[in-house]
């Protein structure tokens, strides 16, 4: 911190619904980070590529592209292959979970989900791919 002030975290939230959006951003901005927003895989995708983020939280269920073609399409480019990915889905079945670590997801996350559990998470996922260890 050359000038004093503390390093702020950017979040990339991808999500069609504009609510779920809206509930994720005011979590993450009250711990601390810088919120990005998109409303669909191709935004997301645009958004990524001009201003890499910290960290994207992916919703699964979109339409275009959903979240788990964004993951893989990340996990293809090769400046991306270490950008630290969670996936935040209603699908809660053991399938579903499997098909998006399979993808290259660094965790998978139901929905809903509380403040205090996604402030843990970004953390845990974070520090874990800042650390040189996979998410």
């Amino acid at each position: 911190m050359p000038d004093g002030k503390p390093f702020i975290q950017s979040v990339l939230i991808v999500d069609d619904e504009p609510m779920a959006r809206t509930l994720l951003r005011l979590m993450l901005v009250r711990s601390g980070y810088e919120v990005i927003e998109a409303e669909d895989g191709f935004a997301a995708l645009d958004k990524i590529r001009s201003s890499t983020p910290d960290l994207v939280i992916l919703d699964v269920m979109m339409p275009g592209m959903d979240g788990l073609k964004v993951c893989a399409s990340i996990r293809q480019d090769l400046q991306l292959t270490d950008l630290p990915i969670i996936l935040l889905s209603a699908k809660s079945d053991i399938v579903g979970i499997h098909e998006g670590l399979d993808v290259g997801a660094n965790k998978y996350l139901t929905k809903p989900v509380s403040p205090e559990e996604l402030s843990r998470h970004v953390r845990e996922v974070l520090d874990k791919t800042q650390n040189g260890a996979p998410g």
